[in-house]
């Protein structure tokens, strides 16, 4: 990876960070609805993994799809309006925190029932490969996904038909409040892959370099032979959404992933390999801090959806085109 990219993908992961922090206190404020899932703690999972994709490479996501939303590209004014319930969001303001989705950006939405976005990816490849196209679907799911339904079947269908879709398990350690000890009879979960016949593996989520370095050879294999499943071990510094009393781990437990910030990990890294000096990287942090500003400033300033917004997106563009059927 060339220094550019490297810097490019730190202001990133700061940009994820410091909109998260944003959105939590207009949250407060009561400007934003419904619930919100914050991807802090998290950031170098979707960084890391996005930053190997090719341009035709689909991701989809659970709920917690705003830092995925980031890493696909999306402009964060784009991503603050659809939190503002703007006309100007990703989903023209109908979809909130946990449905943002841009399909120009291959950014195929966040879904808010869990593990109901699997069979969807699985779909999703199911045509890629159909139709001869070089594209692997990139699936996020956090580790409760695991133990549902959807999880299973989705998995079996993709290796019994060598689907090209690439299985990101960001294990965040709990689905909702619940540890993955408590919930699941395997705590390492790339393991359940075994079932499938899919090859798997295990990565340290809070370090990109390593993200990157296992992505570029999960998606290698996506592409060339079929499912991977990649478990990538992180944590989310708040809790399951914001609001949550996180009563069921203690503040000495969140201390300690704390100090392994994968922002903070990448800094050093950067600056031990003489990529980046302390001026620099600050000079990034301060870039991010005027865009997010107007950004915010913006998203609040956009229009609130139209009556012809509501109607008009009830069907899809050509669905009334009946010439496709034979």
């Amino acid at each position: 990876m060339d220094t550019q990219t490297q810097l490019e993908l730190y202001k990133e992961m700061v940009l994820m960070r410091r909109l998260e922090e944003r959105a939590a206190k207009l949250y407060q404020e009561g400007k934003i609805g419904g619930f919100l899932h914050l991807y802090i703690g998290q950031e170098a999972v979707a960084s890391g993994i996005l930053a190997a994709r090719q341009p035709q490479d689909r991701a989809i996501t659970a709920y917690r799809d705003h830092g995925v939303a980031i890493a696909c590209g999306v402009e964060p004014v784009r991503v603050m309006a659809e939190l503002l319930g703007k006309r100007d969001g990703t989903s023209r303001g109908f979809g909130g925190s946990m449905h943002m989705a841009d399909v120009e950006r291959n950014f195929w939405g966040g879904h808010a029932i869990v593990g109901s976005h699997l069979p969807i990816a699985a779909g999703m490849a199911l045509a890629d490969q159909y139709r001869g196209q070089d594209a692997v679907t990139i699936c996020f799911f956090g580790d409760g996904a695991t133990n549902i339904g959807y999880f299973h079947e989705a998995l079996n269908l993709a290796a019994v038909w060598d689907l090209p879709v690439l299985w990101i398990c960001e294990n965040n350690q709990y689905g909702m409040g619940t540890s993955v000890g408590r919930a699941s009879a395997i705590e390492e979960i790339h393991h359940k892959a075994e079932a499938y016949n899919t090859p798997h593996a295990r990565v340290d989520g809070m370090d990109i370099r390593m993200v990157y370095e296992a992505a570029q050879e999960a998606l290698a294999h996506a592409r060339e032979k079929g499912p991977f499943f990649l478990e990538a071990v992180t944590y989310r510094f708040e809790g399951h959404s914001v609001g949550d009393p996180e009563r069921y781990r203690t503040k000495e437990e969140i201390g300690r992933w704390e100090e392994n910030d994968p922002i903070g990990i990448y800094r050093r890294h950067l600056l031990n390999d003489g990529a980046a000096d302390e001026a620099l990287l600050d000079q990034l942090e301060e870039q991010v801090d005027l865009e997010l500003q107007e950004a915010v400033s913006q998203a609040e300033a956009g229009p609130e959806p139209a009556w012809e917004d509501f109607v008009g997106t009830i069907y899809a563009d050509g669905y009334r085109d009946e010439s496709w059927q034979l």
